[in-house]
């Protein structure tokens, strides 16, 4: 097996490859760490990488492993972490010059378990700052390039995610997602991510003050179904430290249900959510990707959605920059001058906020919630495009698609942010190219169901499998 080969080998078989001591964690960590030393420079998808110690976990992974016995599920694995999880020894930016220099003292929740795992941690992810954009850019360097044409970009926040797993400088990766930012960069990469159910995955720690958790949740992105199964089992389940009142209840088995397939079930299509622009290929692509179901044994039908985003949005907006400027809000005033635009605008709109304005966007999201849970008495899933267009040139964010002006910040994701608000399961599987460029079919479920979404994502994989074609880059 040459080296391309393994980077590209499912990280559940390199596990069982290193329990059968078919190669050793060492190994597979060396070859990562050669292609992180000679690809990243070019995609920018690590902001650190720790080569010291992911070669000194490996040398205990593979010692446990000549020992014998019961291996935890992620052992021997190397895998990327986003750098908004706090890493316990490992500089931690959050994307930001604030943080370029900070070494935390303990590990977020998701960290303890991947280490818990036994998973090889070779580095922090990219990452915009504080995760406030939808493309990774950051002042602590060049942004984060797709290896599928690198001058154009990931999508974000969790672009360093995509790339490395796009690239093979990983084999399986952390992300998070608080309105799309784990399947918008899925999608532009051509990997497969999930953002899971609220409350699935906890969250504890962090820099500044932690903000409440009513959109985020830290998931896995992979290069197959199966991988992002077995990552979301170690991640999920409630912990004590954890302030959000969601899904405190044990996960079910996420990989026992992979193969049980989607025959009876019901399914609703909408190419645009009732309110999005989107490229008339792109939904050409992903419409024909959703018909695959029928033949797999489902029903499909246009579902009727009414939502509006210019309503939507800045009810969203609203809550998100509040949020964050409870947890970063003193940086306006000690740190202005080593923000991004991004965020210093952010962080400003979050100020502005009124106390009256951020109830009214919380009664919006309790309405959307409503109009999701009477949707949904319809249909087991909906499917959508993931984005409304393919990878954009970095100098190139879009203000018309498909001949409407929309928003360059939010026009090209106005699937995913409002399935944030909902609480709801969504992925995005890799389903066709545009221009020589990939698209996502996103695929989204009632809260609590994220077993489900990972069925129909794999049952998807199977009739239709993409991880053989990858960027030439790799």
């Amino acid at each position: 097996m040459d080296e391309r080969e393994l980077a590209f080998t499912p990280a559940w078989r390199q596990r069982e490859m290193v329990a059968t001591k078919q190669v050793s964690p060492v190994e597979l960590t060396e070859l990562y760490l050669r292609r992180i030393e000679r690809l990243n420079p070019s995609l920018n998808a690590y902001l650190t990488v720790c080569a010291d110690e992911a070669l000194a976990a490996a040398r205990e992974a593979e010692a446990k492993a000549v020992r014998g016995g019961d291996l935890p599920p992620l052992h021997g694995v190397p895998l990327s972490l986003k750098d908004l999880e706090l890493t316990r020894g490992v500089r931690t930016t959050l994307g930001s010059l604030v943080f370029k220099d900070a070494v935390p003292d303990r590990d977020s929740v998701v960290v303890e378990r991947v280490r818990a795992a036994g998973g090889i941690i070779l580095g922090k992810s990219n990452t915009p700052e504080f995760g406030l954009s939808a493309v990774t850019e950051n002042r602590l360097g060049g942004p984060c390039r797709n290896p599928w044409d690198t001058e154009r970009t990931t999508g974000g926040s969790s672009g360093g995610a995509g790339a490395a797993l796009a690239a093979g400088l990983c084999a399986v990766a952390t992300g998070s997602d608080g309105g799309g930012s784990i399947r918008i960069p899925a999608a532009l990469c051509g990997v497969f991510g999930i953002k899971p159910s609220q409350g699935r995955v906890p969250r504890a720690g962090g820099f500044g003050k932690p903000e409440p958790n009513q959109f985020a949740q830290s998931g896995p992105m992979s290069n197959n179904v199966r991988d992002a199964a077995i990552l979301l089992q170690v991640l999920s389940g409630p912990d004590p430290r954890d302030p959000s009142p969601y899904m405190r209840v044990e996960p079910p088995d996420f990989v026992a249900s992979l193969d049980q397939g989607v025959k009876g079930l019901r399914i609703g299509w909408s190419p645009d959510f009732g309110y999005g622009a989107v490229d008339p290929q792109v939904a050409r692509t992903t419409h024909e990707a959703a018909r695959l179901f029928e033949r797999l044994g489902c029903t499909l039908e246009e579902a009727e959605i009414a939502l509006d985003l210019e309503e939507l949005h800045p009810h969203f907006w609203n809550i998100f920059t509040a949020n964050d400027y409870a947890a970063y809000g003193d940086l306006l005033e000690e740190r202005a001058n080593d923000l991004t635009n991004y965020a210093r605008e952010a962080l400003e709109r979050g100020r502005a906020v009124t106390g009256a304005q951020y109830a009214q966007s919380v009664r919006a999201v309790f309405q959307l919630r409503l109009y999701f849970k009477e949707l949904m008495e319809r249909y087991d899933l909906l499917l959508t495009p993931t984005t409304s267009i393919p990878a954009f040139r970095f100098d190139d964010r879009p203000r018309v698609i498909a001949g409407r002006k929309v928003h360059p910040f939010w026009g090209f994701y106005p699937y995913t942010f409002c399935t944030n608000m909902a609480g709801y399961p969504a992925a995005s599987v890799p389903c066709g190219f545009h221009q020589g460029l990939p698209l996502g079919l996103h695929i989204v479920a009632r809260m609590g169901d994220d077993a489900l979404v990972l069925r129909a994502a794999a049952a998807f994989e199977e009739a239709r499998p993409w991880a053989a074609r990858r960027p030439d880059i790799a």
